[in-house]
């Protein structure tokens, strides 16, 4: 301890306790402090603490309900014209939430207020809010990029699709670097190719069902294998956008899935798609570089919208405790449920605090490349917590749990889900363990 602290130390020990501004003999004589709308988080800026009570406002009256008659109805009713998607749509972008507006803020500023956006749309809906996530990311690598002439091209309100698995390829597509691949195997043949060597990139196969937005998109970010001249190659590949309406692109049908039933997914078909070259993104050059910044951003995302998912589980599994009658009680009276309640709430704030500091992380201008790793923990604690925080909920309600007249099964659901999607957990945890390597040491 520096001398000049230690006096600083000193200084203040002299001062009159009982002088400060908050003495604790304000407190109650039962002291109990309370959480904000972000749990154990300090005050927020009025503006942004605003703009979240909107936003919590948007997720009970517009996001949940919605993605509630979504989830019941079939994955083609849950696209059509008539469809409440449409609906949710239109009043999100009310909302004037824009890549230009995130761009003008300071950067750090900014990354508190996605995580904030996403924690919130995912306490409405978790399926929906990976909608408004797929939805930006063509125009967000964009802006990473500093493509403003893309950005000009496909405005915020145009929907954004993003294609990076294959039948045949899941997870692995998120691996460029082989530094999860089986010594001595390889990846195999890729499902779709961008041939490099004209005038103009050609784009012949498929992406999987996993396209999220993907069969109602209006632009698409694609990840795919390139071929420069000397045949296709899972390591070498490129990142192009480009409107859904150009010829020979096709759709699957929506996919009928478990979970987050709100958020449309399907294939994509490429018979012979001429794209012109001003839509290339990232050619080989830059694609391992692409592939860590869309898979830095996405998993924070993820972890943004998770937490928000178990934050609405835990709060209706407490509201709950506090009205259900078992053993002539309210159950909060219970040791046992008090107990998992609280387990709840502390998996809730892990989540929050490693995704907000995650983001604050990778968001700081001084730091240069951002921390893929980061992002993964937030998306691999957020996930998994959601998954037990949702089951713990689940339990909380008992048999109501199990029914539809309670959000509690589709909310399940939904988490479930989660720990496959934006790459598995199991894959995360090796691809991240790789960054952790250090050669330095050996």
């Amino acid at each position: 301890m520096s001398t000049q602290t230690a006096k600083k130390i000193n200084v203040q020990s002299a001062v009159d306790y009982r002088n400060l501004d908050a003495p604790i003999y304000s407190w109650d004589a039962s002291p109990r402090g309370k959480f904000t709308l972000s749990g154990a988080e300090a005050s927020l800026p009025e503006h942004i603490a605003d703009f979240q009570q909107t936003l919590r406002n948007f997720a009970l009256n517009v996001a949940r309900p919605i993605g509630i008659k979504l989830d019941r109805m079939t994955p083609e009713e849950a696209i059509a014209k008539d469809s409440p998607f449409w609906e949710f749509r239109e009043k999100y972008l009310e909302l004037g939430v824009t890549i230009e507006a995130l761009g003008e803020m300071e950067p750090q500023e900014a990354a508190l207020l996605f995580s904030i956006l996403f924690e919130e749309l995912g306490y409405g809906d978790a399926g929906l809010a990976i909608s408004v996530g797929a939805g930006i990311l063509p125009q967000w690598l964009c802006a990473k990029f500093g493509r403003t002439d893309l950005l000009e091209e496909f405005p915020d309100s145009m929907l954004g699709c993003w294609g990076i698995t294959e039948p045949d390829h899941g997870s692995d597509m998120l691996d460029p670097s082989r530094s999860v691949v089986y010594p001595g195997s390889s990846y195999g043949r890729p499902n779709l190719v961008a041939d490099l060597t004209g005038d103009d990139i050609v784009l012949h196969g498929q992406k999987s069902a996993w396209v999220s937005n993907g069969v109602i998109a209006d632009v698409c970010i694609i990840y795919c294998a390139a071929d420069s001249g000397n045949g296709a190659s899972a390591t070498e590949g490129c990142a192009l956008v480009f409107p859904m309406d150009l010829p020979g692109i096709s759709r699957g049908k929506p996919l009928d899935k478990l979970g987050q039933r709100a958020l449309n997914q399907g294939e994509i078909f490429f018979d012979n798609v001429r794209i012109p070259r001003k839509y290339l993104l990232a050619g080989p050059e830059d694609y391992q570089r692409a592939v860590y910044c869309i898979h830095a951003e996405a998993n924070a995302l993820m972890g943004a919208t998770f937490t928000g998912l178990a934050q609405a589980a835990a709060d209706l599994a407490l509201d709950y405790a506090h009205q259900r009658i078992a053993g002539g009680v309210p159950i909060i009276h219970h040791q046992s449920v008090r107990s998992r309640l609280f387990h709840m709430f502390r998996k809730v704030e892990i989540s929050r605090s490693l995704t907000r500091r995650g983001l604050n992380f990778n968001n700081d201008p001084e730091l240069g490349t951002p921390s893929l790793c980061a992002a993964m923990f937030s998306k691999t604690t957020g996930t998994q917590h959601s998954y037990e925080v949702t089951s713990d909920a689940l339990q909380i309600f008992g048999g109501n749990g199990l029914t539809k007249e309670y959000p509690l099964e589709k909310m399940l659901r939904d988490a479930r889900a989660s720990l496959i999607e934006d790459g598995c957990n199991e894959v995360l945890a090796l691809k991240g363990g790789s960054y952790l390597i250090d050669s330095a040491k050996f």
